[in-house]
């Protein structure tokens, strides 16, 4: 049960960080985007292979 609960939780987060990406990428904040999507991607990951 707790590894489930983690995995949710790095989803979560990943579909967080995505939000951010947008928002950044709105701004003009490529660089910042970038690190973003490349910790979105990360956290999702993590969540799906923790699974």
């Amino acid at each position: 049960m707790t590894d489930n609960l983690l995995a949710g939780v790095m989803v979560f987060i990943g579909l967080f960080l995505v939000g951010g990406v947008f928002s950044l990428a709105k701004q003009g904040l490529k660089i910042g985007a970038a690190i973003c999507a490349l910790g979105a991607a990360m956290a999702i990951t993590a969540g799906v292979l923790w699974w």
